[in-house]
């Protein structure tokens, strides 16, 4: 592998390669932070240079042609770039349209039903560092959306045995039943490594039924896969209708209850809405209305909104503005407030002529310090996110109000000509647990005239 200095130098300098291969500069600064340039980029690395394979593939990477399966090994997990990490699979069988997206990390020592039902998860292969996971089980109530949106996941130990009284069904039997792979017995400490230095690489899950890999394929699928740079998969997650929600926030003894006396309407934008943040509305005394995410203007301004929620999602911001910015600008255009949240956020960013970025390994995990840049409190919060708003490209007139303490990225803004404003994270997971859920708040005294 050439040394990455060596590479940008062939390209004419950093500014040049972002230029050459399409990237952003930041995605430029990080291959020289990585010491690395991830497999999605190389053919336009390979087409603006003329280098080869070996030249971009890190010696620390095994070959594609790898040795005899392991002894006790049934599942793979297979990246682009060749490495392989094996294990034994859980959850379902693959046939030959095996499970393939961005391998990613999550902290959460808790709610990995939540975070594997998370609509933001769609595309991607979620890594648990945490090594229990399955002591709580299954239920129906923890669910954050009736589908499974991770493509798989992979683990440390082998699924626990549930030990909690919420427990419906095994986690394994649970991801059986749902058609999502797993695999168990993975070094995930040297995985989360790679991810965090190197940036999050495309892997394929493989744990056939007959106990034969075919690695050079798994490889080429793994590497062909486009990456959610320029992705619109809000699409793929969002209602298909329109409809109305009134489930409040679970409570102990009596669980979900319903909102009976709401005193204002909100329009939910759905590009991947959890569960428990439509509850977080209706808790805070709304009535919810849910469009697609490809709702028009006049679909949504048809409701006669007090305010317009934009949800969480997942995918490239940008692919997904392509049809959302134009509504959102139209809502704003008509003075209704609007509050977002993560993908959300990012969407009224756009919106209102700022920029995103794809960040080189995301936020993903319970445990992410935020800054309030108004009062200077730190918020502990929940995130799940792999773009960034840019806040220098924010114009005059939005402010930025919070900043992640891990890396300085932007995690919330506000309009100072107009009543919108959203968040990077995630305040309905309660983390904190209740650090951020004065936002809910803030939205409705935003409809009330009093911000």
């Amino acid at each position: 592998m050439l040394p990455i200095d060596t590479i940008l130098d062939r390209l004419g300098g950093p500014d040049a390669a972002a230029r050459l291969t399409g990237v952003s500069p930041d995605a430029v600064r990080k291959w020289r932070q990585a010491g690395a340039i991830p497999a999605r980029h190389w053919p336009a690395v390979i087409a603006a240079t003329g280098l080869g394979l070996d030249d971009l593939q890190s010696p620390a990477d095994p070959a594609p042609d790898q040795p005899d399966v392991p002894h006790g090994a049934t599942a793979a997990v297979v990246l682009g770039v060749g490495t392989v990490y094996w294990g034994r699979g859980i959850g379902a069988r693959t046939g030959a349209d095996q499970p393939v997206g961005e391998v990613c990390f999550n902290t959460g020592m808790t709610g990995y039903q939540e975070t594997l039902t998370d609509p933001s998860y769609a595309g991607q292969i979620i890594t648990f560092t945490f090594p229990h996971i399955g002591n709580v089980g299954t239920n129906p109530e923890d669910l954050e959306a009736r589908f499974v949106a991770a493509r798989g996941l992979v683990i440390k130990q082998d699924i626990t045995d549930p030990s909690n009284w919420r427990s419906a069904q095994h986690l394994d039997a649970w991801l059986a039943a749902r058609g999502i792979t797993g695999v168990a017995g993975v070094d995930t400490r040297a995985l989360t490594i790679r991810i965090r230095d190197g940036g999050a690489p495309n892997g394929v899950l493989a744990f056939p039924a007959d106990g034969r890999f075919d690695l050079a394929a798994l490889r080429a699928r793994a590497a062909a896969w486009p990456g959610l740079e320029g992705m619109d998969l809000a699409q793929e997650v969002t209602c298909r209708q329109t409809y109305a929600w009134d489930e409040t926030r679970w409570a102990w003894p009596d669980g979900t209850g319903r909102q009976s006396a709401p005193t204002r309407h909100v329009v939910a934008m759905d590009f991947g809405a959890k569960h428990n943040i439509l509850r977080c509305l209706a808790s805070a005394g709304f009535r919810v209305t849910v469009v697609p995410a490809t709702a028009t203007a006049e679909e949504v301004l048809h409701h006669r909104p007090d305010g317009v929620f934009l949800s969480n999602g997942p995918g490239d911001p940008a692919a997904t503005g392509v049809y959302a910015v134009p509504v959102i600008q139209a809502v704003l255009a008509a003075g209704v407030p609007v509050f977002g949240i993560c993908l959300g956020h990012q969407l009224l960013a756009l919106a209102l002529g700022g920029k995103t970025y794809k960040l080189g390994r995301g936020h993903r995990g319970p445990n992410q310090p935020v800054q309030d840049l108004t009062t200077g409190k730190v918020e502990i919060t929940s995130q799940n996110h792999g773009f960034a708003v840019d806040t220098a490209s924010l114009p005059a007139t939005v402010r930025p109000t919070h900043v992640s303490l891990f890396d300085g990225s932007n995690e919330g803004l506000a309009c100072t000509d107009r009543p919108a404003f959203s968040v990077q994270y995630h305040p309905e997971a309660s983390p904190g647990p209740t650090d951020s859920h004065y936002l809910f708040g803030r939205f409705a005294g935003m409809m009330e005239g009093r911000l």
